[in-house]
């Protein structure tokens, strides 16, 4: 069966990658945000030992406990990646001194301030919306009812979340590239002047008019599984579902660039996609490696999903000659 323990591979991957291409990007966000990436992989490791642990024993308690266990390590890791993206948007608390030595002076409890916790309930109430299409999409009966009564709750709930977090975010005070900025000089952070200005994560949706449909899609498709697992849509649902979580995801993205990190101590010590990058050769690596492993990476995960396709029945279970049981 296609579980969930891939995914701290997954996160593995990421930062390995985030290492190769943006070196300072990653001492930073290690620095910073060492226990939330910690509490994160923890919890995803949390989910295959629950569900390889909770049949081992027949009782009630033993169960209950190891559905709580799931429960937290599908809840941990989409809350605290939602605080984390949140921070992004109010700006870290580091800096680096003359010789690029790099300082955070923040500290874990810091990341929990009210807008961070809006955009973890975002993440949150996004990923159960998601999921609960799928699962509405792979059940039937009794599961899929629930499934479909859950994933409409949080798409309302999402659509709500995502409105209040893009309208505070409209008054948040962003950061700004003063003059030209530098794309083909040296990777060096402080060879810029960076402002921070109330407003400014929404200049590039001003200067860009066509980015406004990103957050559109990100709240309608939201809206539009709410109707479409009424009408009994589930496939077309899954697909607006995940429209709706490539717009959210990408709003972030939008607003931010050029910005990876931004400093709130020190917004001349903000890394942007140009100042913190690798070599030319590490990036062109990166590039080729890209290239070939993202194909196989692709055919396989279709692979997978044609292997599990239809839908997973009592009888499926039940059956013997699966090792779904």
């Amino acid at each position: 069966m296609y579980r969930s323990d891939r995914a701290p591979c997954w996160l593995v991957l990421a930062i390995g990658a985030a290492f190769a291409a943006w070196p300072p990007l990653y001492a930073i966000v290690f620095s910073g945000f060492y226990m939330a990436v910690y509490l994160v992989l923890a919890a995803l490791i949390l989910r295959p030992v629950g569900f390889t642990f909770r049949g081992k024993v027949a009782n009630p308690a033993w169960r209950a406990l190891w559905d709580w266990a799931l429960f937290a390590g599908g809840l941990v890791p989409a809350f605290v990646l939602g605080v984390v993206f949140g921070n992004l948007l109010l700006g870290v608390p580091f800096h680096f001194d003359d010789s690029l030595r790099a300082f955070y002076t923040g500290s874990f409890f810091g990341l929990f301030t009210p807008f961070a916790m809006l955009c973890g309930l975002v993440s949150v109430a996004m990923l159960v919306m998601h999921g609960g299409v799928y699962l509405a999409l792979k059940t039937e009966g009794a599961i899929a009812a629930r499934a479909v009564r859950a994933a409409v709750g949080a798409g309302w709930l999402l659509g709500v979340l995502f409105i209040l977090a893009y309208w505070l975010a409209a008054d948040l005070a962003g950061y700004v590239i003063v003059g030209d900025a530098v794309r083909d000089g040296p990777s060096n952070p402080l060879a810029k002047t960076v402002v921070r200005e109330i407003g400014a994560w929404g200049r590039n949706f001003d200067a860009t008019p066509w980015m406004i449909v990103v957050p559109v899609l990100g709240f309608a498709g939201a809206l539009a599984v709410t109707a479409l697992l009424q009408w009994g849509l589930a496939g077309v649902a899954f697909v607006a579902s995940s429209a709706s979580v490539a717009g959210i995801v990408a709003t972030a993205g939008f607003a931010m660039f050029p910005f990876l990190l931004p400093s709130s101590s020190d917004p001349g010590s903000s890394l942007t996609v140009w100042d913190a990058s690798s070599s030319r050769m590490t990036l062109f690596t990166l590039l080729v490696a890209a290239a070939v492993f993202m194909p196989l990476i692709v055919a396989y995960t279709a692979w997978v999903f044609r292997v599990v396709r239809g839908k997973v029945t009592a009888a499926y279970v039940e059956d013997e000659s699966t090792d779904a049981y």
